[in-house]
């Protein structure tokens, strides 16, 4: 069997972003038994030069659902200013990332291959095939910033293992 398109974007992304709604829920569970604002945590940063928490859902955001739109449309920038938020926001965010995901068909997705993506940055310009930009630009983007996500609210002491990052695995059933 070959592996799709759709495998290895939506799909992937859809297992990721339901281990990041569930570090998110550990981030509020951690703060309603330690008595802390989750709103403290928007903004925190692991270190000075790094972005917030919020970025981190925002870019989750930009690097799936985006992703796979810009492929649609054959250009790809990054996200436009990021609003204010709340962590309920952040959540809300995932879920319906998650939501619009859910509604792309495999026919879709997979139909995407081989078309002109233009990653765009002022007049700066990367060209790729929607494969390539997805998997090796949109991919790694996603992972890093879900994985910052896991590291920050780890640092604020959310009790988060492996397990929490990986989310729920394809299993053959």
């Amino acid at each position: 069997m070959a592996i799709s398109l759709y495998d290895v974007t939506v799909a992937g992304y859809l297992q990721t972003l339901g281990a990041v709604a569930g570090v998110l829920d550990k981030g509020l569970a951690h703060c309603t038994e330690t008595g802390t604002d989750p709103n403290a945590l928007v903004g925190v940063r692991l270190v000075g030069d790094m972005l917030p928490l919020a970025f981190q859902i925002w870019s989750v955001q930009h690097h799936s659902i985006h992703a796979i739109e810009g492929c649609k449309a054959g250009v790809f920038m990054p996200p436009g200013a990021m609003p204010e938020m709340t962590y309920a926001d952040l959540q809300k965010i995932i879920a319906d990332t998650r939501a619009e995901l859910g509604k792309l068909t495999p026919d879709l997705v997979n139909a995407l291959e081989g078309r002109d993506v233009v990653f765009q940055l002022g007049d700066f310009k990367m060209p790729f095939t929607a494969e390539n930009f997805l998997m090796s630009f949109s991919i790694p983007n996603f992972h890093f910033h879900a994985t910052t996500t896991y590291d920050i609210l780890r640092s604020k002491g959310v009790k988060l293992g492996k397990r929490d990052y990986m989310g729920k695995m394809r299993l053959k059933v």
